[in-house]
Order: structure tokens, then sequence, then C-alpha cells
């Protein structure tokens, strides 16, 4: 039976570790609020179980004292009958015995005095009969003692065997109230259960909706990136052919073509200017293809000293195996991350930067619209996360 609980108990886990999602919190609070509960109730069951178990053996063994205590009862009884009988025909016979001799005892004697030859023949007989009336009177009574004797103990056995079902019935009636109560919380540990796959449910759908914008997002600025690189590209050569075909040097000094470059000038670097204006110009310098990297490893769950999908993933196990795939070889170590690349602020953030948490005990990889990618912790698995569930255990940033 214990063994059984313990399984319902293993059963009612399943599911817990990963992350959902609430209306007002972060998924993972979701699942955190939902583990302890279902923690709490866990260990009510267990107890439950110690209790349950304790009282089903006395509840057994005050079975197998009330089936022995039966037992003896009936063979006392068997022998009190017994002995009823025969103390009842111990008495008869002594009484039958003594009426015998003390009713005849002279004609008796006469006889005896008349067919004796010697005075200590007669007095033998008489005192031969005598004993044996005596002894038969010894053996009534012995029989009445045993007899009173069994009485006696079958009443103690009788009055066992009604404490002994009293103990039975109480046990019987706690057996039935925990078994209730055991019942009670794996129906709550059932729902619990349904309640976690709802919420994971609902964090999986999130997770992909999530993941699609952000893969959405970063093919825009990749393709962003692109179009101004092509863009420049296109202005240096277009600023290259103008300078090949330009007159000479000292033409252009002495007459108008300073001015008329300005005005190149400024309309060439016009574009750029205006398209900064309408999406924030990217920092130079890091890996924004880490960003993409990352989100193929959503759902990988979390394993501590991990680093790869097959065995998991720790925070810096991701991020060294992201990285590595990139050509960059980082410590499989939070803070040792923290002292590669340069130091970026946190309004200029951009995809495939570091972002460190928690003394730098923890760290992601950002991937833009204020969200990262991390390995949060034990029981969970790789996910996108917002910056504002990190409130207050914010470090800094790094790029690479």
């Amino acid at each position: 039976m214990r063994t059984f609980f313990a399984a319902v108990a293993a059963l009612a886990l399943v599911g817990l570790t990963h992350a959902g999602a609430g209306s007002s919190a972060p998924p993972s609070a979701a699942i955190r609020a939902k583990n302890a509960e279902a923690a709490h109730v866990l260990a009510q069951v267990n107890a439950l179980d110690r209790r349950f178990g304790a009282v089903v053996d006395a509840w057994d063994g005050a079975k197998i004292q009330l089936a022995a205590t039966k037992k003896q009862l009936a063979a006392n009884r068997r022998q009190l009958s017994f002995a009823q009988k025969q103390s009842l025909i111990a008495q008869r016979r002594a009484a039958r015995l003594l009426i015998t001799i003390y009713e005849g005892e002279n004609p008796d004697l006469i006889q005896l005095l008349v067919g004796s030859s010697k005075l200590s023949d007669v007095i033998n007989a008489v005192q031969y009969t005598r004993e044996v009336a005596s002894t038969a009177h010894h053996v009534a009574a012995a029989a009445v003692q045993a007899r009173d004797r069994l009485t006696v103990a079958t009443a103690r056995l009788q009055a066992t065997e009604r404490t002994r079902r009293a103990t039975l019935a109480q046990l019987d009636g706690q057996r039935a109230s925990i078994g209730a109560m055991i019942a009670k919380r794996q129906r709550l540990l059932s729902s619990i259960k349904s309640e976690i796959a709802v919420i994971q449910a609902r964090e999986a759908a999130q997770q992909a909706r999530a993941a699609a914008a952000a893969r959405a997002r970063l093919a825009r600025e990749a393709a962003l990136l692109r179009e101004q690189a092509a863009e420049r590209a296109k202005a240096a050569a277009a600023a290259a052919a103008r300078t090949k075909d330009a007159p000479p040097a000292t033409t252009t000094a002495t007459t108008d073509p300073a001015p008329t470059t300005t005005a190149s000038t400024t309309t060439t670097t016009a574009p750029p200017t205006t398209t900064a204006g309408a999406t924030p110009a990217p920092v130079s310098g890091g890996h924004p293809q880490a960003a993409s990297i990352a989100l193929q490893y959503l759902g990988v769950p979390y394993q501590w000293g991990g680093a790869s999908p097959g065995s998991g993933f720790d925070c810096s196990g991701l991020v060294m195996y992201v990285y590595a795939q990139l050509g960059v070889q980082l410590p499989h170590f939070a803070a040792g991350q923290y002292s590669y690349g340069s130091p970026v602020s946190r309004s200029q953030l951009q995809p495939g930067d570091l972002v460190f948490f928690d003394g730098l005990s923890h760290v992601g990889i950002y991937i833009g619209n204020n969200q990262i990618v991390h390995a949060p912790h034990s029981g969970d698995v790789v996910r996108i996360a917002s910056l504002s569930e990190f409130a207050g255990r914010y470090v800094g940033a790094r790029r690479i």
C-alpha cells in the first residue's frame, strides 16, 4: 500500500518540472506556486501513509490476537463443558458411595465380624471403605475446582475478546478515516496535475508564439542590416566613381566643386540618417547570430553542468555551446564569461549580447524586444523570458 501511494506521489509530480504562465505572474512563478502546493500535498500524503501503515499493522495484529483469543476461548469452553460433566459425575458417584457406606455401615460391620477370623481384618475393611469414600469425595472436589477455574478463565477470555473486538473496531475506523483522507489528497494531486498540464499547454503556446515572433524580428533586423550594408557599399562605390571622374585637384581647389561635393556628400549621407531615425542603427560589433542559434534549443531540459542538447544545458553551458558554433570559446562559468568582450549599457543591448544576473551566477543571451533565451534552473527547460522578470537581479551585459 505504501508503494502504491509513493507511485501516486511520483505520478503527481510528472509535469511539475516545466514552467507555466499565469495571467498576472511570470510562467515560472505560476509553476513554482503549483510545485510548492503539490509538494505540500505530497508531504501530507506521505505523513498519512506512514500513519496508515502503522494503523494497518496494528489492525492486522488486533485481528490475529482476536482470532487467537477466540480459538482459546472455544477450547476453554470445550474443556469447561467436559469439566462440568466430570464434576457432576464425580459428585454423584461420591454421594452414592457415601450414602451406601453410612446407611449400611452396621450391617456391613456385622457381616464383617461374622465372616472375619481376626479383629484386624474387620478394622482394615472398615478403614478401606472409608478411604475409598474419602478418595471419591476428593475426586469430586477436584473436579469442582477444575470446573471453577475454567469458569474464571473463560470469563477472563470473554472480557479479553470484548476488549480486542473494541480495539479492532477502533483501528478499523481509523483505517477507514485515514484511507478517506489519502483518497481526498490523491484527488487534489490529480487536480493539481491537471492544472499543471493546462499551464504547460498555455505556456508552450506562448513560448511558440514568442519564438516565432523573435525569429521573424531577427530576420527583419538581419535583412535591414544587409540592406544598410548594401546601401553603404553602393554609396561607397558611387563616391569612389565620382572621385575617379573628378577634375584634377588644382582645378577642384580653385572652382566650385567643393560646395558641390559637400552637397553631394550631404545627399549621400542623408538616407542612412533617415533610416536610423526610423529604426535605431545597431551598435557595431557583437554576434547577432547567437540570438537565432539560441532559439534552436528552446525546450531542451535544464541539466546542472550540461553543455549540449543531448545532455541538457545549464545557463553558462548554453552560452558556451551557442558561441562555440560561432568560433568563440567561452568558459563554462557565468562569472568567467563576464570577463570576455566589452561592457554594454542596458539601453544599448542588441541581439547576441550576454546578460548577467544574480551576482554573476546566471547568464542569458539577449534576443531583442527586452527578451532573453536562458536555461533557468533545475526542473525547467531552455526558454524565452522577459528582462522584467529579473527586476532587481540585473548585473550587466557584455558584447563578445
